[in-house]
């Protein structure tokens, strides 16, 4: 199996402090992921001043009263903390991406050479933005939370239109909320966007716990995005629905676990259990002392461990002919 791509979705738990940031690297790079992702904007061009906070984010920042636009400005990016960080997870050893939320800020990610582009589930009825990233040549991997099949292969028709090519661009299947109950999951949807578009999907999860991501590396997914963050108790829009330390790299490591026992689909013996089948599987042996001439029937005849001789499934092959020496009860036939 193709090793499935993994981005540890730090998104804005950092708080807007850099510091932050790097000890966030710090535990993707840990845990071995293959991305760490953050989220470029600008505040003023993401939201409105009217834009009110979703209900979990008011219930996450204690503070209902704030606007989305207050709360966005103070997890802004500045471009040098991009500078920074993209130094910083080189160092670490793990590759840096971005999503950006807007025109100006897709265009700075293209300067610093972002190797695909994130296109998060809130934009997926964005034209003008959908347009953007289309035309920029590069691979695409798109979230659809909130959306549904029609919505998507509208988003899809848009991104090829613009220069996309399909072949390069991966279909998240996800829900947004934060955290997603577990029977609103609906796992078996990736499968459904695989077969109805013909594209290769993947899963963003917003669930509480490592399961369901893992479930969908079964199920196919080639990307896996999830949010993590340094401790769920900070306070901020999504911590408590991110992974904290330790849980991340359950995780990576469950799902490298996963790639490697799917395996190709064949069903032969694996070379780890043949030496067992000798032992395990049964032979056909006299049930009691057979004489040489004597005609084998159900009454002489059993099956018992090891499976050194011959088949229990000869046995009406058996039945009938007559024994051409001496047998002591157990003996091999």
């Amino acid at each position: 199996m193709e090793k499935t791509i993994i981005i540890a979705e730090a998104g804005v738990n950092h708080n807007g402090e850099i510091e932050i940031a790097k000890k966030l690297i710090d535990v993707a790079s840990d845990a071995g992921v293959d991305y760490v992702k953050f989220q470029t904007f600008k505040a003023t061009s993401l939201a409105s001043k009217n834009a009110e906070k979703a209900i979990y984010q008011k219930e996450n920042t204690n503070d209902e009263s704030e606007s989305q636009l207050s709360m966005l400005k103070k997890l802004e990016l500045t471009e040098s903390m991009h500078f920074e960080l993209i130094d910083y997870s080189k160092k670490k050893g793990t590759n840096f991406l971005s999503t950006g939320f807007d025109q100006e800020s897709i265009d700075f990610l293209d300067g610093l050479g972002m190797e695909f582009f994130k296109i998060p589930s809130g934009e997926i009825t964005n034209l003008p933005y959908l347009r953007k990233i289309g035309g920029l040549g590069k691979p695409i991997i798109i979230s659809t939370g909130m959306a549904d099949l029609m919505e998507i292969s509208n988003a899809l028709k848009v991104l090829e239109d613009a220069g996309a090519n399909k072949s390069d661009i991966t279909v998240l299947h996800c829900n947004t909320e934060y955290p997603t109950p577990m029977q609103d999951v609906n796992l078996m949807a990736m499968t459904t966007i695989a077969n109805a578009l013909k594209v290769s999907v993947g899963y963003s999860d917003h669930t509480l716990g490592i399961e369901v991501p893992i479930a969908a590396v079964a199920l196919g997914a080639k990307v896996i995005e999830k949010h993590f963050t340094l401790d769920r108790n900070m306070k901020g829009p999504d911590h408590r629905a991110s992974l904290e330390p330790s849980e991340l790299k359950a995780m990576v490591k469950s799902i490298r676990n996963i790639e490697r026992a799917i395996g190709n689909g064949e069903k032969k013996p694996s070379p780890s259990e043949l030496k067992n089948k000798i032992v395990a599987r049964k032979s056909i042996v006299a049930m009691k002392a057979i004489k040489k001439g004597e005609v084998f029937t159900d009454e002489n005849l059993t099956v018992k461990r090891p499976g050194s001789g011959i088949s229990p499934m000869k046995w009406d092959e058996i039945i009938g002919t007559t024994a051409a020496k001496n047998y002591n009860e157990d003996d091999l036939i």
